[in-house]
């Protein structure tokens, strides 16, 4: 209770949505409660009250907490203090204050509460202890990696299938971040996995997380490859990729019609006289467009080597100029003369900067639901860009799908290090390809599996444990602030403890908010210690440790000091699992008899997330779970659903699975187009977010202005795919020379950029790099003469 100044302050009016009600806030070492009693019902003729009236109360756990807004006023204005509070669940509410005095301390309780615990071990996760029935629940039992292997056919004794599980990784010596164990094809060692893994940022080499059950084509991820300015390549990279996209071969003869390639059709069009398996009866047109672009690469001369004919892809999920300019720093994506075997797909999926302001962009649209009842305007919400956001992952979820599902390909997905765009796209696609994972138990399995065994960084991303930046005070300087207790509790500008000294620290920090309240210039990116990975960092293995230059933080153990005062990195907060749980809404709410989930369960797993009341989101990966006995110390996330199981279940759940009858085939794909607003996690009512239905919706054409003014629907790109590229050919937006060639104007070698296509890569990085926040004035268009250790330092931005 060190922390609390005040632990109860009566007669404070909370409002919220326009609505005012009196009551009591409590303050706990890990909630904030507010307590009223409603007003009396209604007298019956005889002056008895119907029923007894029970108080309610509103919990907000402090991690939820997104930003608290002191707001003083002069004391001659007769008006209340106020705290505002913003959560991440999208909770707004205000509570006013007669007395200035105890708004303060309930502002620094909060802060202190919130933001100065130090340590993730504070949460409120290391002393919750549940009650029936929940406590009788162990949902850390529920996800077994050796059960979903054999559940997907590959065990450590059969390799029947092509794949087997090594065990390389069950120190987390050889890559930290990924699970203990990988399945990798059967026919590489793990000698060969050794040096393979030092050819990926961070040794996230490619290994299985799907395998489909009819066809047997897998889904694979990765980080990206470490091909840098000299275009550097791996052989045991090439040979695993290579033995990735061939285990479908032996296991299907050859009489077998499933294991002939596709032909050059369209996906809507099915062989005459054979069932249409697995394919949806309504595949948009952008779907169409995407499998051509694929198609069109393809190459049937010369030999003929398995999986060639399949389309078999990988998929960089970053946009093109990101991927080509990580080169820069020795990273970037793979240079396909080395992988004739496969085809990459670009698509133009923004890093996690650009998905955290967007997210700004809503809550600033909803920031005053606490004061008002009225509606957000939905111009600005489109304006936000989240729904285009939510569509272009989706489209790339339904690419990844198709291709193994419809052709018969196997993926392989990665963007930088693999744990925030390639845990999206991974876990979506497997959603639409797998009917268990539609199930309650399956989609749990899904989030242990793709999200936290194969290490997203949910600590980082999250925020838990808070920051003083989203903590602030309005109107100090004209409030009157020379109360003395204060004083000594608060630090200023200039060492003193008086109330002029809070005037100046308050002003000063003003100004700065003032001048960077529209800053779009990503001027911090530069000193991020996100996703970026040192070129010349390799991984450890079998006992060597890692070589670091000391550049990246990430691969360091965090020392005693460092954990006492872990604070949270603003610019490595995003709402990347909040993007997959909405992507999640957009397919059950287009199948709503394919989900055995409610729209419940994904909203309070989302709130969970962020409350810090389970262990299961409090680390960044397996390792860190495991040294830190998260286990034993916490409970799971997985409690709470399972033991309240039929407040989540959907009624209308069909689990028939039959390709043979529409509606109830195995794949199940996204209808883009009609991407909407998820108006519960909002808090809002359907029709403040999305519009009202329209009666004449066939007579609307689908981009006009008319229907996204009333039904409130984001205009999407057509297409989420920007590029395509072989050995051979290219199509669409990808880097056009050599990728041997392209750094020569960059880094002052032979190659001026003084025209010709050399201008064109020269413009195409500036520009990359003028969206990624690199570079001052008109002279950061080209850049020449620098040294690599300059645009080392400018490159350390494309965080995942």
């Amino acid at each position: 209770m060190e922390r609390t100044r005040i632990a109860r302050v009566d007669d404070v009016k909370l409002v919220r949505r326009g609505e005012q009600v009196e009551g009591t806030l409590h303050l706990t070492p890990h909630h904030l409660i507010f307590c009223h009693t409603p007003p009396p019902a209604v007298e019956e003729p005889n002056g008895h009250v119907s029923h007894k009236i029970k108080p309610r109360e509103l919990w907000i756990t402090y991690p939820i907490i997104q930003t608290c807004i002191l707001r003083l006023v002069h004391p001659s204005s007769h008006l209340p203090s106020s705290i505002r509070l913003r959560c991440r669940d999208f909770t707004f509410v205000c509570c006013c204050f007669s007395d200035e005095k105890k708004a303060r301390d309930v502002y620094d309780s909060i802060k202190a509460w919130t933001c100065k615990l130090g340590r993730v071990e504070k949460l409120y996760a290391f002393t919750y202890q549940p009650q029936s029935p929940e406590k009788e629940v162990n949902g850390w039992d529920l996800y077994d990696a050796r059960g979903e292997w054999k559940r997907l056919g590959i065990s450590e004794k059969d390799s029947d299938k092509g794949w087997r599980i090594s065990k390389i990784n069950t120190d987390y010596g050889f890559s930290p971040t990924y699970p203990a164990l990988l399945a990798v094809p059967s026919a590489i060692s793990d000698n060969t996995l050794n040096y393979a893994g030092r050819y990926r940022s961070r040794a996230r080499l490619p290994v299985l997380t799907y395998l489909h059950p009819v066809n047997n084509c897998s889904i694979t991820r990765s980080s990206q490859p470490l091909v840098g300015v000299r275009g550097n390549r791996s052989i045991q990279d090439e040979k695993l990729l290579l033995a990735i996209f061939s285990t479908s071969h032996s296991t299907r003869p050859a009489s077998d019609p499933s294991s002939r390639p596709r032909s050059r059709q369209s996906p809507r069009s099915s062989r005459s006289g054979s069932p249409a398996r697995d394919i949806p009866s309504n595949l948009p047109d952008p779907e169409t467009l995407e499998d051509q672009m694929i198609s069109r690469t393809s190459t049937e001369d010369g030999p003929r080597v398995y999986g060639a004919q399949q389309h078999n892809l990988i998929v960089d999920a970053r946009p093109t100029v990101n991927a080509l300019a990580m080169q820069a720093v020795g990273l970037g994506s793979e240079n396909m003369d080395n992988y004739r075997f496969a085809t990459k797909a670009y698509l133009g999926i923004d890093n996690i900067h650009v998905m955290r302001d967007s997210l700004n962009k809503v809550m600033d649209t909803l920031k005053e639901s606490d004061l008002t009842p009225l509606a957000p305007s939905r111009e600005a919400l489109l304006r936000s860009g989240w729904l285009k956001h939510i569509t272009g992952i989706l489209d790339g979820a339904s690419l990844i799908a198709r291709q193994v599902a419809l052709q018969h390909s196997h993926v392989l997905i990665h963007c930088s290090d693999g744990w925030d765009r390639t845990s999206q796209l991974s876990a979506l696609s497997q959603l639409c390809l797998d009917p268990y994972y539609r199930t309650l138990e399956g989609f749990i399995v899904l989030v242990e599996k793709d999200w936290l065994s194969f290490g997203h960084m949910f600590n980082h991303r999250s925020g838990f444990l808070s920051s003083e930046k989203w903590f602030s005070i309005e109107n100090e300087r004209v409030s009157g602030a020379s109360d003395t207790h204060h004083a000594q509790g608060r630090s200023n500008l200039g060492g003193s403890n008086s109330g002029a000294g809070h005037a100046l620290e308050n002003a000063f920090l003003s100004a700065k908010g003032f001048f960077n309240k529209d800053n779009n210039s990503r001027e911090s990116f530069v000193d991020s210690d996100g996703e970026l990975q040192p070129y010349d960092q390799s991984p450890s293995t079998n006992g060597a440790k890692k070589v670091s230059t000391g550049s990246s933080k990430l691969g360091k153990e965090a020392t005693a000091s460092e954990k006492a005062t872990a604070t949270t990195k603003v610019k490595e907060t995003s709402p990347v699992f909040h993007q997959f749980l909405d992507a999640t809404y957009q397919l059950l709410y287009q199948n709503p008899t394919r989900f055995e989930f409610n729209e419940r369960f994904l909203r309070r797993l989302l709130y969970h997330l962020y409350s810090c009341q389970y262990g299961t989101f409090l680390f960044n990966n397996e390792r860190e779970r495991v040294e830190n006995k998260v286990k034993e110390r916490t409970r799971s996330v997985w409690d709470y659903f399972l033991s309240r199981r039929e407040q989540f279940l959907n009624p209308s759940y069909e689990a028939t699975i039959d390709d043979n009858v529409r509606g109830k085939e195995r794949l199940v794909l996204p209808r883009t187009e009609e991407v909407r607003w998820w108006n519960e996690v909002f808090g809002r009512e359907d029709r403040e977010m999305n519009g009202p239905p329209s009666k004449t919706r066939t007579d609307i054409n689908e981009d006009s202005p008319d229907r996204k003014r009333q039904e409130g629907i984001q205009a999407i790109p057509s297409s989420i795919l920007t590029g395509v590229e072989t050995a051979e050919q290219k199509v669409g937006a990808v880097p056009p020379v050599k990728q041997t060639g392209i750094m020569d104007g960059l880094v002052g070698g032979k190659g001026k950029l003084d025209g010709g296509i050399k201008v064109g890569v020269g413009q195409q990085i500036a520009t990359g790099m003028k969206g990624l926040g690199i570079g001052k004035g008109k002279g950061a268009g080209i850049v020449r003469g620098k040294s690599p250790e300059r645009l080392e330092r400018e490159m350390e931005v494309e965080m995942q």
